[in-house]
């Protein structure tokens, strides 16, 4: 049970909480973990504001921390004896949930832990629920993490 356990990141906060709880469902069920990032809106907010000033390296920039979210959370993962394997998603194609849902199919997971912002109101309508969008299209079991800030509303 639960040996695949797929892990979309973005370096937030909210999705490294999703990381240490799949972290804990991997140790309890021999697991093994599948850390994935795609190059997309939250990488190119990451880019821009560390080089606003060279336009030109934002691409070469959200590589670089797309590889360094997928480091960070596979040195995490193994310090606590979990193994694990990233996969850094380089375009510009699709929807973060459609990408995640395809990762699901392709190496196949039996999970996805993804953290969510547990996001209300106007902030849900407004910025959208990605956690919703995974959970609609995922064609195996969804674990949501609610962030710190959601967790305590």
């Amino acid at each position: 049970m639960y040996q695949n356990i797929l892990v979309p990141l973005d370096g937030s906060e909210t999705s490294l909480r999703g990381l240490e709880e799949a972290i804990k469902l991997a140790g309890l069920t021999k697991g093994r973990l599948r850390l994935f990032h795609s190059i997309g809106d939250m990488s190119m907010a990451h880019a821009m504001d560390a080089y606003d000033s060279h336009q030109g390296r934002w691409v070469e920039a959200m590589r670089e921390y797309g590889a360094k979210v997928l480091k960070d959370g596979k040195d995490k993962a193994q310090s606590a004896g979990v193994e694990a394997e990233s996969v850094l998603h380089d375009g510009f194609s699709g929807k973060m949930a459609e990408l995640v849902a395809a990762q699901a199919s392709v190496w196949p997971a039996d999970v996805i832990v993804l953290g969510t912002h547990g996001r209300k109101g106007v902030g849900r309508m407004l910025l959208g629920s990605g956690a919703e969008a995974v959970l609609r299209l995922a064609p195996v079991p969804v674990l949501l993490v609610r962030g710190a800030a959601a967790a305590g509303a």
